[in-house]
């Protein structure tokens, strides 16, 4: 599946010639993705190219067939619920101002579970929500919603194009920044952003964060780990 994702991509010009085969880090974990848009899609897809499983939720998990059916045995489809449920690891991919809702409903299920917080927010959109997170930034805002997860900040400084278009580039490997306050958590999310293929970089505890969420000069930057860190560092 992995050679015919690559050829599909480079044929629409999103894929650099110097991609390569996914390799594995450790064993097969269970992902659920709740949010199945462009960054929950095109970081399913590269999790389940490189062995894991992956079950997808939006609130209407019926129209995600054709998406579960392209991606084969691996993938699947449910409710938040039960992708909560399911994954081991969770990915949160959704407009921010859907993160307060979700909190009540799935607090409890994601209680221990590393999580994996992709999303931004933005004032026109999420409202009430973004204003909290600019005020104290987007990581500890997050977490309140969660407040038994171990929530990791991931993903979100990179749009979903530059990840499919960058993804097990050659050296040197784009960097991703990640910001965490439960090691364990980091390392589990670590695996997995080297499994998408790229280099994760700890930026440091969950406040952190704010280095990199909407609004600072590392948002929307696609460059490689050492120069990242290097960045991380200037904006400390």
């Amino acid at each position: 599946m992995a050679g015919a994702t690559a050829a599909v991509a480079l044929a629409a010009g999103i894929a650099p010639a110097s991609w390569a085969a996914p390799a594995r880090t450790g064993r097969e974990r269970r992902i659920g993705i709740i949010g199945a848009g462009q960054v929950g899609s095109t970081l399913g897809r590269l999790w389940i190219e490189s062995g894991h499983r992956v079950m997808f939720a939006s609130r209407h998990p019926d129209r995600l067939g054709g998406l579960v059916a392209e991606l084969g045995e691996r993938a699947g489809a449910g409710s938040p619920a039960e992708a909560a449920r399911f994954g081991e690891i969770v990915l949160l991919a959704v407009p921010y101002g859907a993160l307060p809702q979700l909190g009540r409903d799935l607090a409890p299920l994601l209680r221990g579970k590393p999580v994996l917080d992709a999303t931004n927010p933005y004032r026109w959109r999420d409202g009430e929500a973004a204003d909290l997170a600019e005020r104290q930034g987007v990581g500890l805002t997050s977490a309140g919603y969660f407040p038994d997860a171990h929530l990791v900040r991931g993903f979100n400084s990179i749009d979903a194009s530059a990840v499919a278009g960058n993804a097990h580039k050659a050296s040197p490997a784009i960097g991703i920044p990640l910001a965490g306050d439960d090691q364990a958590a980091l390392e589990e999310v670590s695996a997995l952003v080297r499994d998408a293929g790229f280099e994760p970089v700890v930026a440091g505890p969950l406040a952190s964060a704010r280095l990199f969420q909407p609004g600072t000069p590392l948002f929307r930057q696609v460059m490689s780990a050492e120069r990242l860190r290097s960045r991380l560092d200037e904006q400390r």
